[in-house]
């Protein structure tokens, strides 16, 4: 026997400091749907999916919640795993940027890059967006994002630079060469004329951060996201062995239309300089919309998976993502037409079709399929649609068109529904030529309901299953072979099988009241990673006030175990302009380099305070003082009736930076 084809695809390694909303779930309904028609068409199918686990808004997140970032990570990336097996959209391999393979590989990939001539350390000084992780070189100090709106931050560090301008013509060349790889054309034509505009070098690695993956023999190098990140779908695969699994590159990417540009520009270029195979081919799908908005945990708007499908059930919510966007377009996301759809389409179209044949059949020949009895013209072009609909649904399915491979599946429901409705078999007598056209009529029903619940496996699968058993089909239905799929092959005799509620009918009103319910109540149960942090609030320096609080304020040990200290020291000290009292600071507290502002302008001078050593509180919430973010607070005693900050520090004794004060 031949071996299977190989087939590899990817959702995007989502990042970590948040949980999935539809909009993710989207994205790997796509890819699972993908990776059960390739099964279908005879591939030999890999699906990765994983979670992006470093940079700097894990860092800030793992802070905000009270706990490590390694715990932080393993919490987040445990709570997507489940949320997928909860959905049934279990990948083939999940990879977390925290696994050692991965960390191998992005060194491997690094090392020959810079064998290769592309990598070289310099300087950079300009605008870093902590939300889409990303350098943003058109802006100024005080600009938002172009992309996502929101504050960015000044960033002045040394980075190693991957050349990326080198890569202008290999890049246009490759996309001539290969018109498919960028889907769809839209975004083809986007990231041409971006390439075109010409392409300035990128910093790979950050030394302002301390969580990341080291740069062998360069710390405090860390790899910036993109290049850990993107590695990713290599290194589940086999990493510097990927020649031995045999599924590299890639056949498919799929992402979201905001990360196209790291997908077809910087991806491949890494790849190019490190003379390795570049992905065959990248589709970028639009967004899910509320209120014309992308959805977003921080807009507030987001939807989330579980509440639609304790209701209505996990195929529904598959059914009306792919059926009510055009993939590749933006969709708007709408909880009445969700039920709509369940109802008109499911509940009444494939639901009631399935119940209907089988009752029929069941009470005019006794459970068993009949043998049709010769064909009418009628019945003939029942199959003639039906056999043309397999050919347009498999084109359909191999597009990407998957709103359009639906919308046929079920112009071929409704024709089955017109064809019973004008044939009515049930009104016909019990002579030998009625019994005769019955046994035509739903031979014809139920082998046009076996196809068509052949075609829609893909994208619904529990429900199709249900079809198939209740058609006595006992070869199960994700084994079915789509190339070989043809009418006439339901087998006369066939015994059917024990009826199945599929998609039962729901008020509308009574559907969305319930989802609401469960929506509020998912969107105020408390993060995987919450912990109870205390309310400290510093004085306007970021100090600590040393008073020690009244009898009656007295907290037990468990409230003090809740404040994370740390021995830091200080690596630079500047004054903020326009604030007297206000030092910046940049702290080394073992882990990474924070940014803290302290009240003590007025008793210290800056650069006497370079490589101090001082206790810090790590576990407070980042705040902004003078438009200046803190993050975190230095230890100070008050002394004196004025209240002079005296730092707390640890000049005669040899500790360890991070060092943990108890």
């Amino acid at each position: 026997m031949a071996a299977k084809p190989k087939y590899y695809l990817t959702t995007p390694i989502y990042y970590t400091n948040g949980l999935p909303h539809v909009g993710h779930v989207y994205t790997t309904i796509v890819a699972d749907t993908i990776r059960r028609y390739k099964r279908m068409r005879g591939y030999e199918v890999v699906m990765t999916t994983g979670t992006d686990e470093h940079g700097v808004n894990v860092e800030r997140a793992a802070q905000k919640a009270g706990v490590a970032e390694s715990e932080f990570v393993a919490r987040m990336a445990a709570a997507w795993r489940e949320l997928w097996d909860q959905l049934r959209l279990t990948a083939d391999e999940f990879v977390r940027t925290t696994d050692l393979q991965h960390v191998r590989t992005v060194q491997w990939l690094f090392r020959l890059c810079r064998e290769n001539g592309y990598v070289y350390k310099g300087h950079y000084t300009g605008q870093y967006c902590i939300y889409d992780n990303a350098f943003v070189t058109e802006a100024k100090p005080g600009d938002n994002c172009p992309d996502c709106g929101r504050p960015t931050e000044t960033v002045t560090e040394e980075n190693y630079f991957f050349k990326l301008s080198a890569f202008q013509k290999p890049l246009l060349d490759f996309y001539k060469k290969n018109p498919n790889f960028i889907q769809p054309e839209s975004r083809r034509n986007e990231i041409i004329s971006f390439v075109e505009g010409g392409l300035k070098d990128l910093s790979i690695t950050r030394t302002t951060i301390r969580w990341g993956i080291p740069v062998p023999g360069e710390e405090p190098h860390v790899f910036y996201v993109w290049f850990d990140a993107l590695t990713a779908y290599l290194s589940a695969v086999g990493g510097p062995e990927f020649e031995q699994r045999g599924y590299w590159p890639a056949d498919l990417h799929l992402v979201g239309k905001d990360i196209i540009r790291f997908h077809t520009v910087y991806w491949p270029a890494f790849l190019m300089a490190a003379m390795l195979p570049v992905p065959k081919q990248v589709w970028a799908h639009g967004w899910f919309l509320m209120d014309a908005a992308k959805m977003s945990k921080s807009k507030g708007n987001v939807v989330t998976a579980l509440p639609i499908v304790n209701v209505l059930g996990m195929d529904a919510l598959r059914y009306y993502l792919l059926r009510e966007t055009v993939f590749g377009q933006d969709g708007n996301f709408s909880y009445d037409a969700l039920v709509t759809r369940y109802n008109s389409d499911l509940a009444n179209g494939l639901g009631n079709l399935a119940s209907r044949t089988a009752a029929l059949i069941e009470k005019s020949f006794a459970g068993k399929v009949p043998k049709p009895a010769g064909f009418k013209p009628q019945d003939e072009a029942v199959g003639k649609t039906t056999k043309e609909a397999i050919g347009e649904v498999l084109e359909a399915y191999e597009s990407m068109s998957f709103s359009r491979a639906l919308e046929q599946i079920w112009a071929v429901i409704s024709a089955a529904d017109k064809y019973l409705t004008a044939e009515q078999p049930w009104a016909l007598g019990s002579s030998v030529a009625d019994q005769e056209r019955r046994a035509t009529v739903l031979w014809t029903t139920a082998e046009l309901l076996r196809v068509v619940t052949v075609l829609s496996h893909p994208v619904l699968p529990d429900s199709t299953a249900k079809v198939w058993a209740l058609l006595g089909q006992k070869v199960t239905i994700g084994a079915q072979e789509l190339d070989g799929l043809r009418w006439g092959q339901l087998v006369p005799g066939t015994g059917l099988g024990k009826s199945q509620a599929l998609f039962p009918r729901i008020e509308k009103a009574e559907a969305l009241e319930r989802i609401e319910a469960m929506e509020n109540e998912a969107q105020n149960q408390p993060s995987p990673v919450a912990a109870s942090t205390p309310a400290i609030t510093p004085s306007a320096g970021g100090t600590s006030p040393a008073a020690a609080p009244a009898a009656s304020e007295k907290i037990g040990i468990e409230d003090f175990a809740k404040v994370e200290m740390r021995v830091g020291q200080i690596k630079t000290a500047e004054r903020i302009v326009g604030a007297d009292k206000l030092l910046k600071l940049t702290v080394d507290i073992g882990t990474e380099i924070r940014q803290i502002c302290a009240g003590i302008a007025q008793y210290y001078e800056p650069e006497k305070l370079i490589g101090r050593r001082v206790a810090v509180v790590v576990n407070l919430a980042p705040r902004k003082l003078r438009g200046v973010e803190s993050n975190g607070m230095v230890i100070a005693a008050a002394v004196g009736p004025e209240g002079r900050p005296v730092l707390a520090g640890f000049p005669d004794e040899d500790v360890e930076i991070g060092a943990r004060l108890k």
